[in-house]
């Protein structure tokens, strides 16, 4: 009997050892994805740019242009070269934060770019903000009334929500808060460095344009997670042994819930930043869109490779950092990467199974 007792622990331990070894690594494959993503997206970017059969020298010079001027520009930005040897130059320029130079200003694209893009990303960090915030409530707030009447308002409210473009909801609010109330103004910018007061008073109405399509997306999603939940046996259990309903909701149902919504809204990125492109000309907003649709207009290809690079670059990083969060809020994932938590895990099978998925061991084993 001692010499088993003994042996138990070792034989848990390689077992446990043996499942992490071929559990799997969530945060890999996404940083693999998102790497394959990237190079199939910069691909063809430069593919579209060279299929423009676009040249420096046709775009500036125009008409005037003679074989000599042609040879000598398409040489000066290394035009004269295969297009693979073009392609890997360019990326391998761009992962250094070189993008190339303009064909009409010479000006470096990524001195365009990056200072356009904190324009953009300011704007759609607050909407995510807005989105967040605004989805959150209503989805809480119909899941706690679920059939009442509130619930009703907030299903109709977010149907009406998602069916108005962006744009619509920006004339409007310009022509309520910024023509009738004078409340803010209608339009342009000021960095947030400069004054965070006077950023806030230009960039809350095309934020808030942006953000109520995914608001809606976020509470309606919420709000059927939400039910699901509640009506798990835990929720039950933790009401029995006399813990608050605040508590549950949102120490652990909200938890388990969330994961459904934070991929709505991370799926809400690239529309943020598509909507953009209307949003900034209604706003006078001096962002990438403006600069994308002026080089467009010029045919400036390395502009706008430029800036479909750092765009595609951006709604990665975005995905990534809501894959991040979508693993903190699952425990399982977080302890697939560690032997002790693992172990921990083992030693408390029988409830964790009896609990629903993402549900922690505390609320498994009854600890609410």
């Amino acid at each position: 009997m001692t010499v088993l007792a003994a042996a138990l622990p070792e034989r848990r331990r390689d077992a446990v050892a043996r499942r992490v070894a071929r559990a799997p690594r969530p945060l890999g494959r996404a940083l693999f994805a998102t790497g394959t993503v990237f190079l199939l997206s910069s691909l063809l970017t430069f593919g579209l740019g060279a299929l423009s059969n676009a040249n420096p020298a046709a775009a500036v010079l125009g008409d005037t242009a003679t074989p000599a001027d042609i040879a000598r520009m398409n040489h000066a930005f290394g035009l004269d070269r295969s297009l693979p040897v073009q392609y890997v130059t360019w990326l391998g320029h761009a992962f250094t934060g070189d993008l190339g130079r303009s064909w009409f200003t010479t000006l470096p694209v990524s001195d365009s770019v990056f200072q356009a893009l904190p324009v953009d990303l300011s704007i759609a960090g607050l909407a995510l903000l807005i989105a967040l915030l605004l989805g959150s409530a209503g989805g809480i707030a119909a899941a706690h009334s679920n059939g009442g009447r509130l619930d009703r308002t907030v299903t109709v409210v977010c149907s009406v929500l998602g069916t108005l473009p962006a744009f619509v909801v920006a004339i409007g609010l310009i022509a309520v808060v910024s023509v009738q109330l004078e409340w803010l103004p209608s339009g342009g910018y000021t960095p947030f460095g400069d004054s965070p007061g006077q950023w806030l008073r230009f960039a809350i109405l095309p934020a808030f344009a942006l953000s109520l399509d995914a608001a809606a997306n976020v509470a309606r999603q919420l709000r059927a997670s939400l039910v699901g939940e509640l009506r798990a046996n835990y929720v039950t259990g933790a009401a029995m042994r006399g813990l608050s309903a605040r508590r549950v909701l949102f120490g652990h149902v909200l938890r388990n819930a969330a994961g459904p919504a934070l991929t709505v809204l991370g799926m809400s990125v690239p529309m943020l930043i598509g909507g953009a492109v209307v949003t900034e000309r209604i706003f006078n907003l001096p962002g990438i869109a403006q600069l994308s649709l002026q080089a467009a207009e010029q045919h400036d290809v390395p502009v706008i490779q430029g800036t479909l690079l750092v765009t595609v670059a951006v709604v990665l990083i975005a995905n990534m950092a809501i894959n991040a969060g979508l693993l903190a809020l699952n425990p399982a994932a977080r302890r697939a990467g560690s032997v002790a938590a693992a172990d921990t895990e083992d030693a408390d099978t029988e409830d964790a199974d009896a609990a629903p998925a993402g549900t922690d061991k505390a609320t498994a084993g009854g600890a609410l």
